[in-house]
């Protein structure tokens, strides 16, 4: 390729990787080089908003700890072969422990970066499949499940998640969420620090419940301290007031909706008077909060990570939507919708109003008995799986751009478990605290060298539409595309070898899904989408057979993948309008407000009315802009500038145990210690402190240079990995006691 002093300057686009904001960039760019990045003011969904990640994108694409060749372990250290090599090494070692253990023996385990890659996003489903294991684990039981199989038990879908219609609200109460350093978390909404601005210039309310004051809350007219953990509490007293004072107007839902008489009686325990103590929150500002929100013309209640990151966080989470349908807010503009996503929403997908639900608990982990949910065990029984001798002990893992041992409870545990494996693989950009235990490394491309199409985030937007990245560079000579990496794993898996033709098998694999869906028609559309290979292929058939799709012909005028490339601004497909009852798809055809599953519960939360949870210190997490994901601790211009690693403290409480701006404290929890210097803050609750996630980049072996001159401190180690929701099997990485004292 020309080198940049040669080669002549050109624009391409792109779609930010980096966090789930999805921001259009206009990339200025020379060979093999990038000159500039800033966001592209044409986008249809983010209108030239970025943020810093964006401009790091330079940094990892030219970032010489990024893995460009396979790695295979040998005599305790990795040197570099070639693809071949590589998969014949996988093939020599995992087969037989398949043969000799059977499928669960593997354990497979996907982070958040594959959502940022759509051959990721689409085919590690093949290479689950292929496995056939009941192992399968990933980052939603660490942030996200509540939220999902709340949705799940109301609407009838995992991913049918209602989200604020932010640019016609006039009330938004956020709790446990900090968009304006997130830009939405399952809710994506770029600059939404320019939208919260927005709706108070036009007279709207912004209100943060929140244990420390965050950046979000700074922008908001009201914001509340509450206790860590429980947000159960007040949104049961919310939902207790609007039934007491007769607030509750369903308006047009009326018919959609049951279940209501059963909430009502669920929640006659949870008075604001006896939950204020428990949350740290006045009667009189609940019921503040209640009003204000039936009041509203156009309002909703958005929660996220702070109330998933807890014991109660499908409670939380259910709730949340309780409280938007009881108001009247739900399905309307300006209040909780759903997107209506181009393509792979299973909303769009069937009969519409009616389904067949959701179902948890298919199958249980073998050490703890931890029920399935969407599929997954929770992240933290990995350890214990792979630790336990008997029939079905993990014995090897396939990681995919997955880093637990920093981002699961108790890390520690788990690497010395995945020192035991036999085997393990990982697919990733670095050699990190989790793959440095992999026996094999296969390297991803950079991501301006990779096509890329949204699978998930449109249907969590706040306004539908549809873009695609054509690959800014090249990828290296010979390296496979990593859909194609996929699917020679699923080959191993299935017995047909590292030298299968994996091609072929993408065509069997897309004939026989088109078989069960189309029947007759499965060969015309087949031959309908010959034009492409891979994840194009299927994101094409996506798009065709979606809702604003041509139909293979049927609707000339249609989407299909060659019209959204060709708009290099995306497309732009509106507002989010109501969706109530085409978007269900309960057995009922109706919004399940009561769900079986959750009344069973919340009397464990009721036990908790008269608990004292006010004595010693909490720990919560937090996030900054620059650093949403652990690996971007890696790139000079995200880690650059003041240390962020840091432990926030409320003056009080530093006063009382005697320690002092910039000093370095030791925090104790769940029997193990890490240090962080001391920062004061007014910010936080008297009795809370905050350490940041995804630190800690002080373990041997990993190769994240830039990252270990400020290691920083895992939050995670000071987390009991036995502590989780029980129907959901997220983690409890929110409210853990510790100690703290001057190191």
């Amino acid at each position: 390729m020309a080198s940049a002093s040669s080669a002549p300057n050109r624009t391409a686009h792109r779609i930010c990787p980096l966090c789930e904001a999805c921001c259009g960039l206009e990339l200025q760019v020379a060979g093999d080089k990038v000159l500039s990045i800033r966001g592209h003011q044409a986008d249809v969904f983010s209108a030239g908003y970025i943020c810093p990640k964006a401009v790091a994108l330079k940094d990892l694409h030219e970032d010489p700890d990024r893995l460009r060749r396979p790695l295979v372990k040998r005599d305790g250290r990795f040197v570099e072969v070639g693809w071949e090599e590589a998969f014949d090494e996988i093939e020599r070692r995992l087969v037989p422990i398949l043969e000799k253990n059977g499928r669960d023996a593997i354990a497979v385990s996907v982070g958040n970066p594959s959502a940022h890659k759509m051959s990721l996003m689409l085919y590690f489903t093949r290479l689950a499949k292929a496995l056939g294991t009941k192992n399968v684990y990933s980052a939603s039981t660490l942030d996200q499940m509540p939220k999902q199989l709340a949705s799940g038990l109301m609407f009838g879908h995992w991913l049918s998640v209602a989200v604020p219609d932010i640019e016609r609200s006039d009330f938004l109460l956020v709790l446990g969420a900090n968009p304006a350093a997130s830009n939405g978390s399952m809710w994506t909404v770029p600059d939404f620090r320019g939208k919260a601005k927005a709706l108070r210039g036009r007279g709207g309310r912004l209100v943060v419940v929140d244990p420390r004051r965050t950046e979000t809350a700074e922008l908001a007219d009201v914001h509340h301290f509450i206790r860590p953990g429980s947000d159960v509490f007040l949104l049961a007293a919310m939902v207790h007031t609007l039934f007491e004072e007769q607030r509750v107007r369903l308006g047009r839902l009326e018919p959609h909706v049951a279940g209501v008489d059963a909430v009502r009686q669920a929640v006659a325990a949870f008075t604001p008077e006896t939950v204020a103590a428990r949350c740290g929150i006045a009667a009189d500002t609940i019921r503040a909060l209640a009003r204000e929100l039936a009041d509203a013309r156009r309002g909703c209640v958005y929660a996220r990570i702070g109330s998933c990151t807890q014991t109660y966080g499908t409670l939380a989470s259910w709730l949340v939507d309780v409280l938007n349908v009881l108001t009247g807010h739900l399905d309307e503009p300006g209040g909780a919708m759903f997107p209506r996503s181009a393509a792979f929403a299973q909303n769009t997908i069937g009969r519409p109003g009616t389904g067949r639900g959701i179902t948890t608990g298919r199958h249980r982990s073998r050490v703890s008995g931890a029920p399935e949910v969407f599929g997954e065990l929770p992240a933290g029984v990995l350890a214990e799986e792979i630790e336990t001798p008997g029939t079905g002990q993990v014995r090897a893992l396939i990681s995919v751009a997955s880093n637990p041992v920093l981002s699961a409870p108790n890390g520690t545990r788990l690497a010395k478990a995945l020192d035991s494996l036999e085997f393990m693989v990982s697919l990733d950009i670095y050699l990190n605290e989790t793959t440095r235990h992999a026996d094999v490394i296969l390297p991803g491309v950079s991501p301006l060298q990779d096509s890329h199409y949204d699978v998930a985030f449109p249907q969590l937007s706040f306004r539908n539409h549809a873009r695609y990245s054509a690959p800014v560079f090249e990828a290296p000579a010979g390296q496979p595309p990593e859909w194609q990496n996929l699917l020679r794993l699923a080959a191993i898996a299935m017995g047909r070898g590292a030298r299968a033709d994996v091609l072929a098998l993408d065509d069997e694999l897309l004939a026989a899904e088109l078989n069960k869906i189309a029947g007759d028609r499965a060969p015309a559309l087949l031959a309908a989408l010959a034009p492409w290979r891979g994840p194009e292929r299927l994101v094409d058939l996506a798009l065709r057979s979606g809702p604003y799709g041509d139909g293979f012909g049927a609707r000339p005028i249609g989407l299909t993948l060659r019209k959204v490339m060709e708009a290099p601004a995306g497309i732009d497909l509106g507002e989010l309008q109501p969706r109530i009852p085409e978007v269900l798809r309960t057995p009922s055809g109706r919004i399940e407000l009561a769900p079986p599953l959750l009344l069973d519960d919340l009397p464990r939360a009721a036990a908790e009315l008269g608990c004292d949870d006010s004595t010693g210190l909490k720990i919560v997490g937090r996030r900054d802009v620059r650093s949403n994901n652990s690996w971007m601790h890696n790139l000079p211009l995200l880690a650059k500038g003041p240390l962020r690693c840091t432990l926030l403290v409320h003056p009080d409480d530093a006063s009382r145990l005697g320690l002092v701006d910039g000093q370095n404290a030791a925090i104790t929890g769940a029997g193990r210690t890490v240090h962080a210097p001391v920062q004061l803050s007014d910010a936080m609750m008297p009795g809370v402190v905050s350490l940041p996630h995804g630190w800690g980049h002080d373990l041997p072996g990993a190769q994240l240079r830039v990252a270990a001159e400020r290691p920083g401190a895992n939050l995670n180690a000071l987390l009991d990995e036995s502590l989780r929701d029980p129907l959901s099997g997220n983690a409890v990485l929110s409210g853990g006691p510790v100690e703290v004292r001057a190191a």
